[in-house]
């Protein structure tokens, strides 16, 4: 995974013969309150090292977008303007920042319904954000997220129910647990695996080091912390990445062991 270049909201990485740009939808800020500890108590403290702005946790939110120069995939799609914050649906900007036409856009795959990740489908004036869109992946569990102003998606979408290629670099895993659907896109190239995995970690600076921390929003708090426990066993093997929707942007990093936890290694300096 090389490095190739950086603006205010995209990051450019070379992936083997793909290309993969990190895009940056904004962020949201989420109270303390929401981290749950492993026994499912509240923390009346939190460790040093996890910063607060304003008294709470800034969850960065990114995409994804992959290409071998032909096809290509964005996981994700960031809030557009149905999620109430001001430092939120950024996506658009970044795709044109990183030159990405959005009319080239035939696959969405999305993580999983929340609306983060789903709500840009829609642009902020009500009309398809992706006009030549043919594909939207998504967990079987969550697909009835396709209501409302996302039902005209309904005939688009490709339920997952079991570990599905894509393409031939892409492929669905399911990882249930943060919601019934959660899916986890493992993108392959010669230099190796990167895995795409949405809501797996919320707060980086402190799950990676204690991984059996789960979130509020967890559907399935025990599902969700062996989802986690599993993936981070997985990135800590040679030639393995992860891109994290809510890692500081941009969000892709290495996994290494680390005592009874792992640590992060971002492969790119922050975004502003």
């Amino acid at each position: 995974m090389r490095l190739v270049s950086t603006g205010r909201l995209h990051t450019v990485f070379e992936f083997g013969a793909l290309r993969v740009v990190a895009l940056r939808d904004g962020h949201i800020d989420m109270p303390p309150a929401r981290l749950r500890h492993e026994d499912g108590c509240g923390f009346d403290v939190l460790p040093e090292g996890v910063p607060l702005v304003g008294g709470n946790l800034r969850l960065a939110v990114n995409a994804f977008h992959v290409t071998d120069g032909t096809r290509s995939l964005l996981v994700d799609t960031g809030g557009s303007d149905v999620w109430p914050e001001p430092g939120m649906g950024l996506l658009h900007e970044a795709l044109d920042e990183a030159g990405i036409d959005r009319a080239t856009v035939t696959d969405v795959a999305v993580t999983h319904h929340h609306e983060d990740h789903v709500g840009g489908l829609v642009a902020p004036d009500g009309t398809e954000a992706f006009p030549a869109l043919e594909r939207v992946w998504i967990g079987a569990g969550d697909a009835a997220v396709l209501t409302g102003r996302l039902a005209p998606f309904r005939d688009r979408a490709v339920p997952l129910t079991a570990e599905t290629a894509l393409n031939d670099w892409a492929t669905a895993l399911p990882a249930p647990g943060h919601t019934p659907g959660h899916t986890v896109y493992d993108i392959r190239s010669t230099a190796g695996h990167l895995l795409v995995w949405g809501d797996t970690v919320h707060v980086p600076t402190l799950q990676f080091g204690r991984p059996g921390v789960t979130w509020e929003y967890d559907a399935d708090r025990p599902g969700a912390r062996a989802a986690r426990l599993a993936l981070l066993e997985r990135l800590a093997t040679p030639d393995h990445y992860v891109a994290g929707a809510h890692l500081d942007s941009p969000g892709v990093a290495r996994v290494t062991p680390d005592g009874d936890g792992y640590a992060l290694e971002y492969l790119a300096p922050p975004l502003g």
